[in-house]
């Protein structure tokens, strides 16, 4: 299986890129047996930023970002996660996502996430990014996750999941995705659907 990580961190270290590397070693974990291949493809925008703009420009993709749409539409799940710009996502995430064909993307499993100086803006993941991968038709887990500076390295408050546990529960919805994808279930099948949401609803983490 192929698991492709968007960050559109924009500085090195990146907080976005820390949060969407523990959000791919939770699918990793979250998969079963250590025979299960699962090969992860990690796209850097920062890196990308000149090319996306000279494609909305001219219409034609460099090499580097050709390559870079290929790996998130050829994914069996992907990971994109954000920092917070004006209550929104990122400029550069929207434009890179702007790139892709609306229809490259439909059933493919998704886990949003975002990163933010406070938990104010924590509805972000509901209000602008759940609604993208909507529009792309994908199928978005449950579970989004949003990391605050006050997130990391503590385990959250008396009556709400810590960040390492809500890293955890998204990693196993969309591990549980992907594998129900990959054995060639119909996503289309309303039976297989509800059967699949019972599953992802089920799921209990320590």
């Amino acid at each position: 299986m192929k698991l492709t990580v968007v960050s559109a961190g924009l500085s090195t270290p990146s907080s976005t890129r820390l949060l969407a590397d523990r959000l791919a070693e939770a699918v990793r974990g979250q998969l079963g047996p250590p025979e299960v291949d699962l090969a992860v493809e990690v796209v850097e925008l920062r890196e990308l930023a000149r090319g996306v703009a000279d494609h909305l420009v001219t219409g034609f993709p460099p090499p580097r970002l050709a390559a870079a749409l290929e790996a998130v539409t050829s994914a069996d799940g992907l990971i994109a996660v954000t920092p917070v710009f004006t209550a929104s996502y990122s400029g550069l995430f929207k434009s890179f996502f702007d790139l892709i064909d609306p229809d490259a993307l439909t059933g493919t499993p998704v886990l949003i996430g975002a990163t933010g100086g406070t938990a104010r803006h924590s509805l972000v993941l509901e209000h602008a990014l759940r609604p993208l991968f909507a529009y792309l038709r994908s199928v978005v887990v449950p579970t989004a996750v949003y990391a605050a500076s006050e997130d990391w390295g503590t385990g959250g408050y008396e009556y709400t999941d810590g960040l390492p546990s809500r890293v955890r529960r998204a990693g196993g919805e969309l591990a549980t995705l992907m594998a129900a994808r990959k054995s060639g279930r119909s996503m289309e099948s309303t039976d297989e659907i509800t059967t699949l949401e019972r599953q992802i609803a089920d799921l209990r983490f320590d």
